[in-house]
This record gives C-alpha cells, structure tokens and sequence, in this order.
C-alpha cells in the first residue's frame, strides 16, 4: 500500500532528509520519497497506520495529511484490509456484549422487567456500553503492540472507531431483542446471525475510512 502524503513544517532538504529518515525505521515502512519543495512524501507500507507515521512525524515537530485521491468502491486490497480490522472491532465488542447478555440469561437479573421501561432501556443499553469498553482495550492493546505509548493507543482506539463500533453494537443488540422479543437475554441460536450482521453492518464504512483517510477501525 502507499500513503501520498502532505507534511507541513518542511523548509530544506535537511527537514526532508530528517522526515525520511524518521519513517523508514517505523516497523512496516518500505520505501520513503519526500520533496521539501512541494511538501509532499510517497510512503509505501505494509499495513501501517497513519495514525503511527503522524505520531512519528509530530514528534519531529512536523504535521501529517494524506492527499485526496478519487474515490472508488472497487479495491479488492483495501476491502480485504478493512474485514480484518472489521473483524477485530467485532472481537472485542462480542466480548462485551454476549458476555453481559450471557450474564442476564444465567442471572435471571432482567426476568420481570416490564418492556421499554427505564430499566428495561438501562440494562438494555448496558451491553453496548460493555461491548464498547472490551473493544477499546483490545483496540488500544492491538495499536500498543505497534508501537505506540499507551496514551496515544488509548486516544486513537477511542476516536478512530467509535461510529464503527457503534453500529456494530446495535445491530447485534437489536437482532437479539427481534429474537427474543425484548426479553433481554442471550437466544444462543441467533449467535451466527448477529456475528454476521454485526460486520456487515460497519464493513462498507471502515473501507470508506480506509481508502479515503487511510483509517482503520483499530
């Protein structure tokens, strides 16, 4: 893959050199062109995040955009991309939300709550809330173990994401709640249902972030 980027704060060929020598010792670089010029930079990867050469370069006092390019629908690479990231977001919020469901179906703790009242809606809405939180931290473990410092990981995880995860969560909420008719618990039948919908329902928007942002779901 390859990043057509336009980096500001380069005023010589020494800023260049300096931005050159900066990305190609991230992990994942493979090649680096950059023209103090025009202030552009040609970045080819394997799987890299811009958010990670952006971290890379703010460190160096320079700041990162990645140059608009026609859109398409038709990148067989970046659809392959974004189902894997597609699939790591549905991880992490699966943990979450089946296991606060499973919960309920062992507990009985929702059994008898009258439909749509507001504690229906407050142990309604607690899986999402769960399935969330277990999707940042696999997220934010996923982008430490590519070098960035917690704090970092921590932010992008919560910023990147959120609308994909999002809609992950209520899609496989509402299939449940169709199933069991608003009982709140867990119809282990419908699993494969929800798992599938569940990533079909953010897929097309994370190859959007992707291709037109560079932005993966994690």
């Amino acid at each position: 893959m390859e990043y057509s980027l336009n980096i500001t704060g380069m005023e010589s060929s020494t800023c260049a050199e300096k931005v050159r020598l900066a990305l190609v010792q991230v992990a994942g670089v493979i090649e680096v062109q950059v023209c103090h010029i025009s202030g552009k930079a040609s970045v080819k990867h394997k799987d890299v995040e811009i958010e990670i050469i952006s971290e890379t370069l703010g460190n160096h006092g320079f700041s990162v955009s990645i140059l608009k390019d026609s859109f398409e629908w038709k990148d067989k690479n970046i659809w392959s991309r974004s189902a894997k990231n597609t699939t790591w977001c549905l991880l992490g919020c699966s943990i979450g939300e089946f296991g606060t469901l499973i919960y309920y179906s062992i507990s009985g703790i929702t059994l008898g709550i009258p439909l749509f009242s507001p504690l229906w809606y407050f142990y309604a809405i607690l899986p999402l809330i769960n399935g969330l939180i277990t999707s940042i931290i696999l997220e934010t473990a996923i982008l430490m173990r590519k070098q960035m410092d917690f704090s970092n990981a921590l932010s992008t995880a919560l910023g990147m994401s959120f609308i994909s995860m999002l809609m992950m969560e209520i899609t496989m909420e509402i299939t449940d709640l169709i199933f069991t008719q608003g009982s709140l618990q867990m119809d282990y039948r419908v699993i494969p249902l929800m798992l599938l919908l569940g990533f079909l329902a953010p897929w097309p928007y994370n190859y959007w972030r992707l291709k037109k942002h560079g932005r993966s779901c994690h």
